[in-house]
C-alpha cells in the first residue's frame, strides 16, 4: 500500500467534509418531496428557495455540479477516485444533488468525446453553471425501439441545415432551453447510417412543443414539432451521417443515469420510516402489518445491493474493465425497483396513499409519482430491449 496516496486520499476526504458540512444549507439536507425540490437549471427556471440557489451556485463555482469533468469547461478536474469520496461524503451528510441535468448526464459525455473544441467551451461551461437546460429529440411517433428508423429530415443549404418533423416522449421540452437532436441527412442509405447530430435552440422559428398528458394527472413529456427549423452547420455535432455512434454513446449513458438516479433518489428517504409513520407500529417499534414488513425488509436489502452495484461498476469502469451493455442491466433493474418503491409506498400509505389532490397529500404526490413510475419501463429503452441486449451481448444465449 502506497502511505502517501493513502494519507492524500484521506485529506481529500477530510476536506471534502468539512466543506459540506460549511457550505450545504441545511435546507438541502432534507429528503426531496416533491418535483420542485429538484434544481434543473436554464434560463427559465425558478428557484424554491435561496437555499437551492445557493447550494447549487456554491457547487457550480467549486465544479462539483460535474465534478470528473475538466476544469476548463466548468468541472472539478477530480480523479473517479475523488469523484467517489465526494458522492459518499454528500450521502453521509444528506445533501441533495445540487443540479439534475440532461446536459450533465447524457449531452455532456457525448460532447466531452466527440464534441469539437468551440462546441466544449461554448455549452459544457452554461451546463456546468445550470445556465443551460436541454432535452432529448430522440423518439418518433414511428421511431421508438427501433430509433434508427427516425424520419426527421435535416437538408443542408450552405452554412444550415432545415429541420422538419416531429420528436415524441421529449421529457422536459416545454422547459428545455436547447435539444440534441436525431436527424436524417441521408436517405438513400442504409437506415443506421443516414443519421446526424444537431445542436439547437428550442427558442428557433418554428419549434413548437405540446405537452402529453400521462395516467397520473401530469407529465414531464412532450411532442415537439420542427417546421423549417433553420440550425448552424456549425452545430453539428461529429461527421455528417455519423450520428449513430454519437447516439448509442449517449443512450449508454442515459441508461446509467435512468438507473442510477432512481436509486440515488429514492435511497433519500428511507421506506421503512415512511412505512412506519404511515401505517403504524407495535409495542416494539416494528411495522405493524408484518407482511408489508416483510415485503419492505426484501426491497431495502435489493435495494443496497443495487447501490453496491452501481459503486462496482463505476470501480469496474476506472479499470477500463467496464462493459457498455451492461447499462441495459442497470437501467432494467433500476426502474424496476423503482416501481416496487413505490408499490410499496402506496401499500403503506393505504387509503391516504389514493388521494389525488389537496395540501394534505402535496397534490397526490405518493399516488401520481406511483402512477408515474409505470413509465420507468419504457423511457430510455423499454424493459425488453434491454432484456434482450442482455441476453445478446452479456449471456451470449443462442438465438437472442
Amino acid at each position: 500500500m502506497n502511505t502517501a496516496t493513502t494519507d492524500a486520499d484521506a485529506a481529500f476526504r477530510e476536506q471534502t467534509r468539512a466543506w459540506l458540512e460549511a457550505n450545504c444549507p441545511t435546507e438541502m439536507r432534507r429528503p426531496i418531496q416533491s418535483e420542485d425540490d429538484i434544481c434543473w437549471g436554464g434560463r427559465n427556471f425558478k428557484f424554491k428557495s435561496d437555499a437551492q440557489q445557493a447550494w447549487m451556485q456554491r457547487m457550480a463555482e467549486r465544479g462539483w455540479t460535474v465534478p470528473e469533468w475538466p476544469r476548463a469547461v466548468g468541472g472539478g478536474g477530480l480523479t473517479k477516485a475523488e469523484a467517489k469520496v465526494l458522492r459518499e461524503e454528500m450521502r453521509a451528510l444528506g445533501c441533495r444533488s445540487p443540479l439534475d441535468s440532461f446536459g450533465i448526464w447524457m449531452l455532456g459525455p457525448a460532447l466531452l468525446k466527440f464534441g469539437s473544441e468551440a462546441q466544449k467551451l461554448e455549452h459544457l461551461p452554461r451546463i456546468a453553471r445550470g445556465e443551460i437546460r436541454w432535452c432529448q429529440g430522440y423518439s418518433e411517433p414511428g421511431a421508438g425501439s427501433d430509433l434508427a428508423s427516425l424520419q426527421t429530415r435535416a437538408e443542408l443549404r450552405d452554412d444550415h441545415f432545415v429541420v422538419n418533423g416531429q420528436k415524441i416522449w421529449t421529457s422536459y421540452a416545454d422547459q428545455a432551453d436547447w435539444i440534441f437532436c436525431l436527424v436524417r441527412t441521408d436517405f438513400g442509405a442504409k437506415k443506421h447510417t443516414g443519421i446526424s447530430f444537431l445542436l439547437f435552440d428550442m427558442a428557433s422559428p418554428g419549434v413548437t412543443t405540446r405537452p402529453i398528458l400521462l395516467i397520473s394527472g401530469k407529465s414531464p413529456f412532450c411532442e415537439t414539432f420542427f417546421d423549417d427549423v433553420r440550425v448552424p452547420r456549425a452545430n453539428l455535432v461529429g461527421e455528417i451521417n455519423g450520428g449513430w455512434t454519437i447516439a448509442k454513446y449517449l443512450l449508454t449513458h442515459e441508461r446509467e443515469m435512468i438507473g442510477g438516479m432512481l436509486e440515488q433518489r429514492s435511497a433519500a428517504q428511507s421506506l421503512g420510516r415512511f412505512a412506519a409513520a404511515a401505517a403504524g407500529t407495535d409495542g416494539v417499534g416494528r411495522l405493524r402489518d408484518g407482511g408489508l414488513r416483510a415485503a419492505i425488509a426484501r426491497f431495502e436489502i435489493d435495494e443496497l445491493a443495487f447501490g453496491a452495484l452501481l459503486e462496482r461498476t463505476a470501480d469496474r469502469a476506472r479499470r477500463g474493465e467496464g462493459d457498455p451493455a451492461f447499462s441495459s442491466a442497470l437501467k432494467y433493474y433500476g426502474a424496476e425497483l423503482n416501481k416496487r418503491r413505490h408499490e410499496l409506498t402506496v401499500s403503506a400509505a393505504g387509503a391516504d396513499g389514493l388521494e389525488w389532490e389537496g395540501e394534505r397529500s402535496r397534490d397526490g404526490t405518493v399516488a401520481r409519482t406511483w402512477l408515474r413510475s409505470k413509465g420507468n419501463s419504457i423511457e430510455g429503452g423499454t424493459s425488453e430491449v434491454q432484456l434482450n441486449i442482455v441476453a445478446k451481448r452479456i449471456l451470449g444465449l443462442p438465438g437472442a
